[in-house]
């Protein structure tokens, strides 16, 4: 289970909001720099000398001297994206001890970087793949170009930021994540009702699934709203801290936030993009 970080003090006490650029960082910020360059060094310094001077053949990066000192230098001042290669390059190589690995992951956690080591520990890898980032600004952008959509596009850019943003707040990235469907949703399932929320539109197309389809194909016997109900569904009853009742109330898990505000994505982004209509 991911640990969530604690927000900074001045954000729980009121005294500042949240910054809304406070990652995930791309590439190497300033504020991370200095402590990745000195990991690098630090590293490999310690490791058979031969490592770093093959890295720096393998990686093109020329020494000042034949010194194997001096291969570690010209690797531990990298900087931007070849440092991250660098760094990529000395957890191919294995000669990170268990600490230096726990440190790193504590540098990269810490500083918000939009990167992680991967399961075996070998190299980096993409908190989220480049694809589905993009995609989110995608939904972001189509969201905000129309006033029907009501406020999606800010929920969606908020549960964004709670789920991978310095200070992750997954119960506050859960609940924007449904009001960002509730909003998209809102001129195409219940445009009368002031109220709706998620579960009143499930209950929506419950009794009237007649009235609503979706470009995507389905037999003369299907049901083409049923993918999008169930995606719906798995959202709204996914949620474990909605209400409180004489049980201890669960607030939803970092993985959770985080699915639930991929599912989010999906689905705003086939109500904005006219994928699911109501039928006359």
């Amino acid at each position: 289970m991911t640990t969530t970080p604690r927000p900074r003090f001045s954000v729980r006490t009121g005294l500042a909001a949240a910054s809304e650029h406070d990652g995930p960082f791309e590439g190497v910020p300033d504020h991370l720099l200095g402590p990745l360059q000195h990991w690098v060094k630090s590293t490999l310094g310690s490791c058979d000398l031969g490592v770093p001077r093959s890295i720096c053949l393998r990686m093109r990066i020329a020494a000042a001297a034949p010194q194997e000192k001096e291969f570690v230098y010209a690797l531990s001042v990298s900087e931007d994206i070849e440092l991250l290669d660098v760094v990529d390059e000395v957890l191919r190589a294995r000669v990170a001890r268990s600490w230096a690995i726990e440190h790193l992951v504590g540098l990269l956690d810490d500083a918000g970087s939009a990167y992680r080591i991967n399961e075996e520990e070998d190299g980096l890898e993409e908190r989220v793949a480049p694809a589905v980032r993009d995609a989110v600004r995608e939904t972001l952008a189509n969201a905000a170009a129309s006033p029907t959509n009501g406020s999606a596009a800010d929920h969606l850019a908020t549960a964004w930021q709670a789920a991978y943003g310095r200070s992750p707040d997954p119960v506050r990235a859960y609940s924007e994540a449904i009001k960002a469907v509730e909003s998209a949703a809102h001129s195409v399932i219940q445009p009368n009702n002031v109220k709706a929320t998620l579960g009143t539109m499930l209950g929506e197309i419950r009794n009237a699934r007649l009235k609503f389809t979706t470009s995507i194909p389905t037999s003369a016997a299907g049901d083409p709203i049923a993918p999008v109900e169930a995606m719906m569904r798995a959202l709204w009853e996914g949620q474990t801290s909605r209400h409180g009742a004489q049980t201890t109330t669960v607030p939803e898990t970092l993985e959770a936030a985080r699915a639930g505000v991929h599912l989010a994505a999906a689905l705003v982004q086939w109500f904005v993009s006219g994928a699911v209509v109501r039928t006359p």
